[in-house]
């Protein structure tokens, strides 16, 4: 096998090369590194590269499975690198949380996400590029380079976990973490090509800091295919003690269904919706459209009923940005150290008031919507209402101009944040302009299972993965 075949070969398959010793932990540690050292100049992918900590850690590992008799004992993911979104904390490793105010800030403690990644035996390469705060869904923070779409370097891969997403595409990292409050892990995903499962609310923990954004945000996976992501969606996912939402772990596991969903399906017919509107700005690009078109024809075809239908609750983006505007100001930063459009949302934080009016407002319209899956298994929809933005596009609007800009972009995506529904983002062809697109599939309370099982039977019989960007199989 090549470098770049390797680079492209499944974690839970390299995960398997290594526990055979057809590969050793530190090789595979150091194509990663070799390949960031050439790519991420021109990509913007990682904010900090711990080489040395990580070579370090390879090198034990190797030595470890060297003189193991049973490499089935060890953990799932001993010896395979993974990206860490630099909106969360590694111990002794800087965190910026993508701004530049804080860009000698390092970390003295694991997120429990990383903790449990080092736990099942991940090599953490790197702190991925996202916005300022993750406020943003681009990856351009003031002081960083941009970061770029690997399959055009002229467009963003998204945001927040824009360099996450972009890692996993361009061969940069196997799998990575990433975080979704407002669509964050489901618009990269789509950009670049990837899979990204946003998890339902009290599946991942988030600790040791408390709850984020009143259950708005959750940490989740990337990864090229269902499997992946659904294995890391196992490493991450438990109650950590005094969490305040939880949910009982998956039996089977997520990767087991995935490898069961591949093989024959979800078991039943499912009654899946699917929309292409979201009012009250209307209709998705017609590249949106042709991409739900193109999974609602692949769905029925596998033998689920479909039908176009899909709830609209345009009353839930205002409190939803009230929530969202409010999370600046609990970080701690003075205004100063905020770029403009960030300081403009501070200042329009609202009141605790109307901060509890909106929590109020939008659970009230959540229990609407959760009540549309009492007739439908998954709904399909657009991740964004149009295709990818170029580095920098709305860089010179107003405030309140790149306020709407945002809005109408992501509008397809923070329904299920607020109702705390899983949502997993596939890959579903190219855009007109050759970039990758994806769309969502939303499901039940917590029913992540449903939705991975028919993400991974839609990969078997229609697979992507083999999809790579010109730029990252370049010896």
């Amino acid at each position: 096998m090549n470098s770049v075949d390797l680079a492209f070969t499944p974690a839970i398959e390299q995960a398997q090369l290594i526990r055979n010793k057809a590969i050793s932990p530190l090789e595979l540690t150091q194509l990663y590194l070799d390949r960031i050292e050439r790519l991420n100049p021109k990509l913007g992918t990682y904010f900090t590269v711990i080489a040395e900590q990580a070579i370090a850690d390879a090198k034990a590992k190797t030595e470890q499975i060297a003189q193991c008799d049973d490499p089935t004992k060890l953990p799932p993911f001993f010896g395979v690198p993974i990206s860490i979104k630099d909106l969360n904390s590694v111990n002794g490793v800087r965190c910026t949380y993508g701004s530049y105010a804080l860009k000698d800030n390092v970390a003295t403690y694991d997120d429990s996400t990383v903790t449990r990644c080092k736990y099942a035996g991940f090599t953490i390469l790197g702190k991925t590029a996202t916005s300022e705060m993750g406020s943003w869904p681009y990856s351009e923070p003031p002081g960083f380079p941009a970061a770029r779409n690997p399959w055009n370097p002229d467009y963003t891969p998204g945001g927040s976990s824009g360099g996450a997403a972009a890692s996993v595409a361009a061969g940069l990292s196997p799998i990575a973490q990433g975080s979704d409050g407002g669509g964050s892990i489901r618009g990269p995903a789509s950009c670049c090509g990837v899979v990204g499962i946003k998890p339902a609310r009290g599946r991942v923990s988030y600790a040791p800091i408390g709850d984020v954004l009143n259950g708005i945000a959750t940490i989740g996976p990337i990864g090229r295919t269902v499997a992946d992501a659904a294995a890391l969606l196992d490493v991450i996912s438990g109650y950590v003690t005094g969490d305040p939402y939880w949910l009982p772990d998956p039996d089977p596991s997520f990767v087991q269904t995935a490898l069961m969903g591949a093989k024959q399906g979800v078991g039943r017919s499912l009654r899946i919706a699917y929309g292409t509107r979201v009012e009250p700005l209307g209709e998705a690009h017609p590249d949106c459209v042709d991409a739900v078109i193109r999974v609602a024809k692949i769905l029925e075809s596998l033998g689920h009923t479909v039908e176009q239908h899909c709830p609209q609750y345009p009353d839930l983006l205002e409190p939803f940005q009230v929530v969202w505007r409010t999370g600046l100001s609990a970080c701690g930063l003075p205004p100063e150290a905020f770029s403009p459009k960030n300081r403009w949302l501070l200042e329009h934080a609202d009141t605790s008031g109307i901060y509890q009016q909106a929590v109020w407002k939008i659970q009230g319209l959540g229990r609407r919507v959760v009540a549309f899956f009492d007739h439908y298994d998954v709904l399909v929809m657009p991740i964004f209402m149009h295709p990818t933005i170029r580095v920098g596009e709305w860089e010179e609007m107003t405030p309140e101009e790149h306020m709407e800009k945002v809005i109408s972009w992501i509008a397809p995506c923070p329904i299920v944040n607020t109702t705390g529904q899983p949502a997993i983002a596939i890959p579903a062809g190219f855009d007109s302009r050759g970039l990758p697109i994806g769309v969502q599939l939303i499901g039940k309370p917590a029913d992540e299972a449903t939705l991975i099982a028919l993400a991974a039977h839609i990969e078997a019989t229609h697979p992507w993965a083999q999809n790579r960007p010109a730029i990252a199989v370049e010896e």
